[in-house]
């Protein structure tokens, strides 16, 4: 029964944010939305955008600065945690996941081996561009640029464009 209750909450949640990020991003309505991650766990700075379809689960674990603008079906996994640094603008369908599934040992089943969770950091004064994947555990330093399409599997230091399949520095800004 107990379980069932469980189950019940968390599809409750998911449905009441579903709905309210499926919004337009008029300023009260961002306030809305900043404050219901501040019920759920985040500490949201001010001024931040929240395109329609954002999706951010489960919210806890996440630090976002002011002015930071999450474009259109950005997803965000805060489970192992992220910080978003200050003026940081995150392109379309962008994806920021800080938890990953376990690949078990060879013949142990993949279902049910678990997740790993590590937090991602990413500094003040950075552009993600549209479809970027930030993966668990990187660090992108302040004033870099990720080109669009990019996939993050390392960290990224500041003041950098970085892009490709696994990104790579491309040069210095």
């Amino acid at each position: 029964m107990r379980r069932q209750f469980r189950s019940f909450l968390v599809i409750t949640t998911e449905f009441i944010q579903q709905l309210l990020f499926c919004l337009p991003r008029y300023k009260l309505l961002n306030a809305i939305k900043s404050q219901w991650l501040k019920i759920m766990g985040a500490k949201i700075g001010k001024r931040v955008i929240f395109y329609p379809h954002v999706w951010i689960a489960p919210g806890r674990n996440l630090i976002i600065g002011n002015d930071v603008d999450c474009a259109l079906g950005v997803l965000i996994t805060t489970s192992g945690g992220v910080t978003i640094g200050d003026r940081t603008l995150i392109g379309y369908r962008t994806q920021i996941l800080s938890r990953n599934h376990i690949i078990p040992p060879e013949n142990q089943p993949i279902f049910g081996a678990g997740h790993r969770d590590n937090p991602i950091n990413i500094g003040q004064d950075v552009w993600i561009g549209a479809s970027c994947i930030i993966l668990a555990g990187v660090s992108i330093g302040d004033g870099a640029v990720i080109a669009a399409g990019s996939v993050v599997t390392h960290d990224v230091p500041g003041n950098t464009v970085a892009g490709g399949v696994p990104a790579k520095i491309i040069r210095k800004r």
